[in-house]
């Protein structure tokens, strides 16, 4: 349990570089994403790790590997515009569209429960909005991380495909995928950025990507699924208590309400899917 929890808080604070690292989206993910493949490549020479794929594979993991790239960027782009909590709130909504998304690919029908989950996490989604303008930065911050989260999704159902190769090799991958398709505009933007920020990256790519992935998988040898699925909802409980603690970015009441909302559709809904419970 604590390895979980740890694992959710590091997810949860790597939120918090898109308001701490200049440069923008762009060198955020860059990093991100070449560091955190370092740091994945050292790992499996050092742990023995094979990181061969099959041939067949390879267009599988050059498209999740921009599905990567493009979830992270829209994300911390989110933020930038907005809010750290706006951003994690928008993200939060993945569960939606992995519901709307799963009985396409399975020919399976969506289930009440996700019919009830959808609506709970619209109106969520709808409280979170501070006004209803197009032209409002929240607004936009908001859409953006609500892209985000469908683009998560993508990458959630995409990587059911390549389960077999093993967390580690697919992390590698994608993130090496992601950070050579970001090189065009991102790396010349990494190179310029100032020496503190590429320590912020370091911290980002390593402890906050490769170790926090780690720790999430060592700790479901342990923790049940579905409790480990609750445990993930509380994301956005992190990353927002600490930006309120260090940007002094309070959410009001109308946005608690809403993250209230949309937290407990998704633990509901996560719980509802994630098999049965531990006795």
């Amino acid at each position: 349990m604590v390895f979980l929890h740890l694992a959710v808080l590091l997810f949860g604070v790597a939120g918090l570089f898109g308001k701490t690292v200049g440069g923008g989206a762009w060198v955020i993910v860059a990093g991100r994403t070449v560091f955190a493949a370092l740091a994945l490549l050292l790992f499996a020479r050092w742990r023995g790790v094979s990181l061969a794929v099959s041939r067949v594979d390879v267009g599988r993991f050059l498209l999740s590997g921009a599905l990567l790239a493009a979830h992270w960027w829209t994300f911390f782009h989110a933020i930038a515009l907005s809010s750290v909590a706006v951003g994690l709130l928008g993200f939060a909504s993945f569960p939606v569209f992995v519901a709307l998304l799963e009985p396409m690919a399975t020919g399976e029908r969506s289930s009440r429960q996700d019919k009830l989950m959808i609506a709970l996490v619209t109106v969520g989604l709808l409280l979170v909005v501070p006004e209803y303008r197009f032209g409002s930065a929240a607004t936009q911050g908001l859409l953006w991380a609500v892209l985000s989260g469908l683009l998560f999704a993508l990458l959630a159902l995409a990587n059911r495909k390549l389960a077999v190769y093993g967390p580690v090799r697919v992390a590698f991958w994608q993130n090496g995928v992601a950070a050579l398709l970001l090189a065009p505009v991102g790396w010349p933007l990494l190179w310029a950025a100032p020496a503190a920020d590429w320590w912020r990256l370091l911290l980002l790519g390593v402890v906050f990507t490769a170790l926090a992935h780690g720790l999430f998988i060592a700790s479901l040898r342990s923790v049940p699924a579905r409790l480990a699925a609750v445990v993930s909802a509380l994301e956005p409980v992190y990353g927002i208590g600490l930006a309120w603690m260090l940007f002094a970015e309070a959410p009001d009441a109308r946005m608690l309400a809403g993250g209230a909302v949309i937290l407990v559709a998704t633990v509901w809904a996560s719980a509802h899917h994630a098999g049965k419970p531990a006795h």
